[in-house]
């Protein structure tokens, strides 16, 4: 009897054990047990640059804007392009729209185009958001199938709500924030260096 109630403790212990490796690493169930409810993994707004020597593939992607248009990575080829994941009820999102809105009118003169994917909301939700924060550029609608997240995954995944991606004017991820962009200084740099690269 006293072996077999040994044993028993020793495997719950490794089961424990066990259970407890699987989720040190779970964004997700960090944020439940810490009581945030916030329902999303959300970046810590560290960046990555990538030479040009190391992009992969021009990134392919097309989807239907909150007016309904259909725009396409075709659309904004030879363009850097700067793609934004968010959706409404996203906090980070909300902070940092303005930031992108003023980017956004910063660089039009240069050719440098802003692309909004919302991963959540209907077209009014997000019309409604572009309304309260001020952003012109538009955002597709990216929530039925998540084309436009799977057209990036193979390279540098928008696993974070927010995400920035910086494209160059062949359509090649070139730089990402992960996370909410806190220091528009850093988007502003990576934005400039890539279009030197056309220069």
């Amino acid at each position: 009897m006293r072996t077999a109630r040994t044993a028993f403790v020793a495997i719950t212990l490794v089961a424990a054990a066990v259970l407890s490796g699987c989720t040190a690493n779970d964004d997700l169930a960090a944020q439940y047990r810490e009581g945030t409810g916030q329902g999303y993994i959300s970046g810590d707004g560290a960046y990555t640059v990538i030479a040009e020597a190391d992009r992969g593939e021009p990134i392919t992607f097309e989807g239907e804007v909150e007016s309904g248009d259909t725009v396409s990575s075709d659309d904004y080829r030879g363009d850097v392009l700067v793609v934004n994941f968010w959706y409404a009820g996203c906090p980070p999102c909300r902070l940092e729209a303005p930031d992108l809105e003023a980017l956004a009118q910063q660089f039009a003169p240069d050719g440098v185009s802003f692309l909004g994917v919302n991963i959540s909301d209907q077209a009014p939700t997000a019309l409604s958001f572009a309304k309260e924060f001020g952003v012109t550029y538009p955002s597709i609608l990216d929530i039925n199938d998540g084309s436009v997240r799977l057209a990036f995954a193979g390279q540098v995944a928008p696993n974070a709500v927010p995400t920035t991606l910086v494209l160059d004017q062949q359509g090649r991820v070139a730089a990402r924030i992960a996370g909410l962009v806190s220091e528009p200084s850093v988007l502003r740099s990576m934005i400039t260096d890539v279009l030197a690269e056309d220069s």
